[in-house]
């Protein structure tokens, strides 16, 4: 599997990075084989959530066993600083570890929660305290929605973060002007700050429509050859893009390795993901 460089953190990372919310409702040995999978694969970052259900627990018993052979990131909703290093303490416990690779404030989707996270007795107390103290090496932020792109942005005018983690994908970046105009901002300002850039939603295809099959709360492409054409449009449109996180399902997590080793021209993937007729943003 290809690495790429992690930004300033300088891990080599694979590009596709195990997107543990997959984790969060399903049992110990379903997690245990997941987890094998990946890291048989070559994966060897691997980002969890407190709020991901029982992921960081299902996760422990791997952490403990290979911690050292993988770059181990997880996440904080809290908006208070005593909360969030409440729950920091929290998930080192669940993980089975003492210490976090990258620990980032998570799901800030606007400017209203940016606020919160930066307000006297925010957040981002916390994640200052903890990067200072060395219980977490790197910080970082996380969201959600079209708006990320622009007020991830903003966050690293009011912040140093190590690094960012944002939605991108081909309609997403090709049908919505406003959205294509924030990630370049951001995809510029990561590259000139050496700020780690990891995406989101790369085989989003389109919101439910009738039941839910999958754990994912949007609906995903599921055939090989889309998956493909997503994975293969990201990582080869966009150089600087250290890794994206595979989709929260289990079951997809083989085609998702299988279409990173068969990657096509992202022009050719172009063409593919142009031609699907219900393809659309997830973000309703």
């Amino acid at each position: 599997m290809e690495k790429r460089r992690l930004g300033r953190i300088g891990h080599p990372t694979s590009v596709l990075v195990y997107g543990a919310a997959a984790l969060g409702e399903v049992s110990q040995q379903v997690a245990d084989e997941s987890l094998a999978q990946a890291l048989a694969a070559g994966i060897n970052h691997l980002d969890t959530a407190a709020s991901y259900g029982h992921a960081e627990e299902r996760m422990g018993p791997t952490v403990a066993r290979v911690r050292e052979q993988v770059f181990l990131a997880t996440k904080s909703t809290e908006r208070r600083a005593e909360d969030a290093w409440r729950e920091l303490n929290r998930s080192l416990e669940r993980l089975r570890t003492d210490h976090i690779d990258l620990w980032q404030v998570h799901a800030v989707c606007d400017l209203a929660e940016l606020d919160a996270v930066f307000a006297p007795g925010g957040a981002i107390e916390a994640f200052v305290r903890a990067k200072e103290e060395g219980i977490v090496s790197w910080v970082g932020i996380t969201g959600h929605t079209e708006q990320a792109p622009v007020v991830h942005a903003e966050a690293l005018r009011r912040h140093d973060f190590d690094s960012v983690l944002t939605p991108v994908n081909y309609q997403l970046y090709t049908a919505d002007a406003v959205f294509r105009d924030h990630f370049d901002t951001l995809y510029a300002l990561v590259q000139e700050r050496d700020v780690a850039l990891r995406t989101i939603k790369a085989i989003a295809r389109r919101p439910w429509t009738g039941e839910h099959r999958l754990a994912t709360w949007y609906e995903p492409f599921t055939e090989a050859a889309d998956i493909r054409a997503a994975i293969s449009w990201v990582l080869g449109t966009f150089t600087g893009i250290a890794g994206l996180a595979t989709a929260g399902e289990t079951t997809l997590l083989g085609r998702a390795v299988d279409a990173e080793a068969h990657r096509m021209d992202p022009s050719e993937a172009a063409e593919h993901l142009a031609r699907i007729e219900d393809y659309r943003t997830i973000f309703v």
